[in-house]
């Protein structure tokens, strides 16, 4: 026959009912989170896009074609091949305290479930030593004056567990996962956000370069011309009236200048916030219009694809998983609850008799808690945690409906944007043309000077307009990449492994 300790058997045994118990918690109340179905069409548009835009003379002017189900890269905007925008992105995507923030709230998301998932999945065990000094009056038990004073010793170890029998833990982890998920794609949104801002700010700074540098230039012809007037006046050659006309004109030219440098530097200031800099940064790269190159083709994401790409809808898919587990989780509040506990340790008047055979002491317990009643509290949480999933489910419609707005919007500005371009090239050629034409016909006295001054008005507005034409190109083009969610899904290690559950 085999001597066994008892001291084993018994833990081995609660260990065996613990375990038994566990796999018994199978069920889990409340619904199963399903995504909804993208929505069923398979164009951004009511009416076809063109195979491509319309083209016109220069870089920014290249005819774009638009590629349907072509992926998008990781680095989109080194399509632009504009190597200090690839280096300012790249520094920011290290630099910037928004990425910073949401990369922190990643990790305690994360944190946050694995502190849950450990502690409610698993048993609990505590490992407990003490020692008191006590005083007993022996008239509890009957013997009236007997009076002893003793040392207890004792060493023990707890074990508890909450049977999840009806899934409200498990639903609780599935929320946490969630919202685990929720701030992934908030950090992937960051990202695209602010390469996207980036890309925007780099356009515009350049767009405000060409709009400055034109009207200087523009500034400087109207103060030659006023010069001529001036001499032209002295010989009486013209009235007051023209060069106090040309005076007027130069002024507001020069006018426009103060407001466009202030719009530069709220753009500078911009860009080195955005890259995690001081505005006061020396070091920031300086954008002109001929450092970009136009992508010439453009990627355009089957419709189905995008409620799978787009930060933001994944970003509203995870809150409305996370209120879906909620009601599970209130509904399991409803059901009984069922918690084991043990205890195994020794007791003894000495240290020494804590180790001893004699000192043992064991204990096992269950105990069933079932809501009778809270006064209608449980199902109000119930009803409340439907009509935050019903809230859920309407903000993720409304942000798959922005989405496809976004998107549309996108490629109906790029075409419209390259015809408009085509369109502002042909009026800037004509009023060159027109004001070199004016220019000769009034030396030799063949228009008065009335219409010189229309002729470079015309002119100045035209220059204007085409570097905001040949700018809203680009900056559009970024718009499209950020509106099919910036290829963030094809980032390699490390950004990726960032990211990653």
């Amino acid at each position: 026959m085999i001597d066994v300790n008892p001291r084993i058997v018994r833990p081995r045994r609660l260990c065996v009912a613990l375990c038994g118990c566990a796999a018994v918690a199978g069920c889990m109340v409340g619904p199963d989170y399903r995504t909804p179905p993208a929505p069923a069409t398979d164009t951004y548009t009511p009416s076809p896009l063109p195979e491509q835009t319309a083209s016109a003379p220069g870089a920014a002017g290249l005819a774009q074609r638009f590629v349907p189900g072509q992926d998008i890269p990781a680095a989109w905007w080194a399509l632009f091949h504009c190597e200090p925008l690839d280096a300012l992105i790249r520094q920011a995507l290290v630099n910037s305290p928004n990425i910073a923030a949401a990369q922190a709230a990643l990790r305690q998301a994360r944190e946050n479930f694995s502190a849950q998932a450990g502690g409610t999945l698993l048993p609990s065990v505590d490992a407990q030593l003490g020692a008191t000094r006590e005083k007993l009056n022996g008239i509890a038990f009957g013997q009236p004056g007997v009076v002893d004073e003793f040392n207890l010793y004792n060493a023990s170890v707890n074990v508890s567990y909450k049977l999840d029998v009806f899934g409200g833990t498990r639903r609780e982890l599935e929320a946490l996962h969630a919202q685990v998920d929720y701030q992934q794609f908030q950090l992937q949104a960051a990202y695209l956000a602010m390469s996207a801002n980036m890309v925007t700010a780099a356009v515009k700074e350049a767009s405000l370069r060409a709009q400055i540098e034109a009207t200087e230039r523009i500034a400087a012809e109207e103060d030659e011309q006023l010069g001529v007037l001036g001499k032209q006046f002295d010989l009486g050659g013209v009235g007051r009236t023209a060069v106090l006309a040309q005076q007027t004109l130069l002024a507001q030219t020069r006018a426009t200048l103060p407001p466009l440098r202030q719009q530069l530097d709220q753009v500078r200031h911009q860009l080195a916030v955005l890259a995690g800099k001081l505005p006061s940064d020396t070091a920031l790269p300086e954008f002109r219009l001929e450092m970009f190159s136009l992508p010439e083709t453009l990627p355009v994401s089957l419709p189905s694809a995008l409620v799978q790409q787009r930060p933001d809808i994944l970003a509203a898919d995870a809150v409305l998983h996370q209120a879906s587990a909620q009601i599970g989780v209130a509904t399991a509040a409803m059901y009984p609850q069922i918690t084991l506990s043990a205890s195994y340790g020794a007791e003894a008047l000495t240290p020494a008799q804590v180790f001893k055979a004699g000192s043992t002491i064991w204990s096992l317990g269950a105990g069933l808690l079932q809501p009778v009643f809270h006064g209608g509290q449980l199902s109000a949480q119930k009803r409340a945690a439907e009509a935050a999933y019903e809230q859920a489910d309407a903000q993720y419609r409304e942000t798959v409906l922005l989405a496809f707005q976004n998107v549309a919007d996108s490629l109906r500005a790029l075409d419209h944007d390259a015809a408009g371009l085509k369109a502002q090239t042909d009026a800037w050629r004509s009023a060159s043309d027109s004001l070199e034409l004016t220019r000769g016909q009034y030396r030799v006295g063949g228009v008065s000077y009335l219409s010189l001054l229309d002729a470079q008005r015309q002119y100045q507005q035209t220059v204007v307009s085409l570097a905001q034409a040949q700018a809203s190109r680009y900056a559009d083009t970024a718009a499209l990449f950020q509106a099919l969610g910036g290829g963030w899904w094809n980032a390699a290690a490390p950004a990726a492994a960032a990211t990653t559950h």
